[in-house]
């Protein structure tokens, strides 16, 4: 007998996410237990993560480092009705299987949730808002919004460009061409290290920049140097 396969799988890439990766899993344990695969795809740690990760989900495994590399890696891996991808600093609503269920059963193939930064500072709220209404406006969609997408759209994009950087607007972009996404207004959180890391106004403006420069053709390697990525 073939076994079914299930109608979730959450894809999370990592590296170097040991302190924090048993705390980022636990709350999925809860979709675990109703039926949703946890698969996460490590990309050359150098502490333990994957040794981490193995103990909170249905299966770990390794890809070449890259956020693109390491999705498509997860999806071939564990085959779904439909994926959730999901960076490992970002926390989703305790019912978001079914909002995904429920949004790809609506005559939508894909989508993604709004999202808040997980911050007390004022300034990173109105950050939130303009992300979630820019990409209600645009169709485009950023990784830290839980961009989930059907199977069958998934496969007809070819996954994800296998690029450096700005996996997920090339993502978006070529899923709309399927189909406008499903744009939900329940909240994913996300961690602020990143803003708070490199400083609120800068990061803003580098992102704007990046995004700028990968409209108009820029490498991806080029744009993951100066984001601060090492490409492989």
């Amino acid at each position: 007998m073939v076994a079914a396969i299930p109608a979730l799988s959450i894809v999370m890439p990592v590296l170097n996410e040991a302190p924090a990766l048993a705390a980022a899993l636990a709350p999925l344990q809860a979709f675990r237990q109703r039926g949703v695969r946890v698969v996460v795809v490590d990309g050359g740690s150098e502490d333990g993560t994957l040794a981490v990760a193995q103990a909170f989900c249905d299966l770990a495994l390794s890809a070449p480092r890259g956020r693109a590399s390491q999705l498509n890696a997860g999806a071939a891996a564990c085959p779904a009705a439909a994926f959730l991808f999901l960076h490992a600093d970002t926390r989703l609503p305790a019912n978001a299987d079914v909002l995904v269920h429920n949004a790809l059963h609506n005559g939508r193939a894909w989508g993604r949730f709004d999202v808040c930064i997980d911050s007390h500072r004022p300034l990173l709220s109105v950050v939130s808002r303009a992300m979630n209404m820019r990409s209600r406006w645009s169709g485009i969609a950023t990784g830290d919004q839980a961009i989930f997408v059907a199977r069958e759209a998934f496969a007809a994009v070819g996954g994800f460009a296998d690029i450096a950087l700005m996996e997920d607007i090339a993502m978006s972009r070529a899923l709309k061409r399927v189909g406008p996404p499903a744009c939900l207004r329940e909240v994913v959180y996300t961690s602020a290290r990143r803003w708070e890391r490199h400083g609120i106004l800068r990061t803003i403006f580098l992102m704007w920049r990046l995004r700028a420069r990968f409209f108009f053709g820029a490498s991806p390697d080029e744009l993951a140097r100066e984001y601060g990525y090492r490409p492989r």
